[in-house]
């Protein structure tokens, strides 16, 4: 079982740049594949990045390519999402997530969430 808590949101303006952390309990993280996803008012959640268990291989969705850029340090139980050249589009709650495994962009595969943090993006 782990547990996920993210931080590092809030209100940027567009261009501006977060960095979300989450921090994963017990002594198995390296075991999980973690990816974040998000959720805007009104809208259903969508897949942002993942991250392999090793951190060697990672996976963006079309829209954050180039912009976002998803990392973690296995000896922190960390996972992070580095948010650059931020747009009002981008404005929702961020969750991580875990599973194990071989990481995916499908969120139904993942059994492990954190509560999400605000990113909030103003033009």
């Amino acid at each position: 079982q782990v547990q996920l808590v993210e931080s590092g949101g809030g209100l940027v303006q567009a261009g501006g740049s977060l960095r979300l952390s989450c921090a994963a309990s017990g002594r198995t993280f390296s075991s999980y594949a973690m990816a974040w996803f998000r959720q805007a008012p009104g809208k259903e959640r969508e897949f942002v990045a993942a991250i392999s268990r090793s951190g060697v291989l990672t996976y963006y969705a079309d829209s954050v390519k180039d912009r976002f850029a998803i990392s973690r340090d296995n000896a922190k139980n960390t996972v992070y999402l580095q948010m650059n050249s931020l747009k009002p589009e981008d404005t929702a709650v961020y969750y991580c997530a875990a599973r194990e495994g071989i990481y995916n962009s499908n969120g139904a595969l993942y059994n492990h969430w954190g509560q999400g943090t605000q990113v909030t993006v103003s033009s």
